[in-house]
């Protein structure tokens, strides 16, 4: 993998990890087209440019993360449904990872559900609410485990979490985004670890690529989360389940046509 491609699957990264469209179906297309060849480093590339993305939310939202160590605690109530669940299905979701049908089926039934979505949650009405309770944080938290299935879409299930408990559009969003923070960071430490532990180097081309990948991840996820947000709140989910379906869709064309198809991420 080389500079361009670096910085296009980073690209694709800060662009979709806080858009329900699933980073997971465009890491596929583009590392199809561009023939990235899926070795131990591509796999720890695209998760560790994850930090950059983390960073766009911090960075964001620089004082709600030092408001109250309740925000905290909120994060850790949603975050350990992910990790129970993580670490007793593990060998699941990794085989689940490597089946690109259940991704493209992924992408366009949660299209599907994103086209209605909004005919069955009111969200912009009185009985909407802008804070996030103890209980609403542990379902936020029991939704984004659904994400587990590749193509499902983290923020997707999260934000479909918050408004489910209530909350408003830019509520979930907001909270999805937060939530995030934790989850990615520790899936990019347990990437890490598990390189480096079963013997795997990184050259300083490669480190560079790693620093480089992270800078455009960070810049695009600002631009993302505020388009997101705009969207959201204006139009609702719809769009996002249009372009999923496409997207789930355009992956089904190019596997039974007979592309060779890898997931990287």
């Amino acid at each position: 993998m080389g500079l361009f491609e670096a910085i296009l699957l980073a690209i694709i990264e800060g662009l979709t990890e806080y858009i329900p469209v699933s980073s997971t179906g465009h890491m596929i297309i583009a590392s199809s087209f561009m023939g990235i060849q899926s070795d131990a480093f591509v796999k720890l590339f695209t998760v560790c440019i994850q930090l950059g993305a983390i960073m766009a939310v911090v960075a964001l939202y620089f004082k709600r993360f030092f408001q109250s160590f309740e925000f905290y605690y909120k994060l850790f109530v949603a975050f350990i449904p992910a990790v129970i669940l993580g670490l007793l299905f593990k060998n699941q979701i990794d085989s689940l990872l490597e089946n690109v049908i259940v991704v493209a089926i992924a992408l366009i039934i949660g299209g599907i559900f994103l086209i209605f979505i909004d005919r069955f949650f009111d969200n912009e009405t009185k009985n909407r609410q802008e804070n996030t309770s103890y209980k609403n944080a542990l379902v936020i938290g029991l939704f984004q485990t659904i994400s587990m299935i590749p193509g499902v879409s983290r923020s997707a299930a999260t934000i479909i979490g918050g408004l489910s408990q209530g909350l408003t559009r830019k509520a979930a969003a907001e909270f999805s985004f937060f939530l995030a923070v934790p989850t990615m960071f520790a899936a990019t430490v347990k990437s890490l670890y598990d390189f480096f532990d079963e013997g795997g180097t990184v050259s300083t081309e490669q480190w560079k690529l790693f620093a480089i990948g992270n800078g455009v991840a960070f810049v695009v996820s600002l631009l993302a989360i505020r388009f997101m947000i705009a969207i959201l709140t204006k139009y609702g989910f719809k769009y996002f389940g249009y372009y999923r379906v496409v997207a789930g869709t355009f992956i089904l064309i190019l596997y039974f046509s007979g592309v060779s198809l890898s997931i990287i991420d």
